[in-house]
């Protein structure tokens, strides 16, 4: 498994929430870059659904009107 390169960034965070993290021993750089993974996902996703928007619907229409092709296969 390869380790990515990291950049350095500036942040700026309510002073609270730093000295609590900090109390705490949060790792920062590792917290964030959980959370931003975590959100990028999220926002892909979304887009995701949205450009297939059109055809997740047309296939839910014809599945309502056809049935599934394995409906007359099933044994439960």
């Amino acid at each position: 498994m390869s380790v990515l390169p990291k950049k350095a960034a500036n942040l700026t965070v309510r002073a609270d929430l730093l000295e609590e993290a900090r109390a705490r021993k949060i790792n920062l750089s590792q917290t964030l870059e959980i959370a931003l993974a975590a959100e990028l996902k999220r926002q892909r996703e979304a887009e995701w659904l949205e450009q297939n928007k059109a055809a997740i619907d047309a296939y839910n229409r014809h599945i309502e009107r056809d049935g599934l092709w394995s409906d007359g296969l099933r044994l439960f």
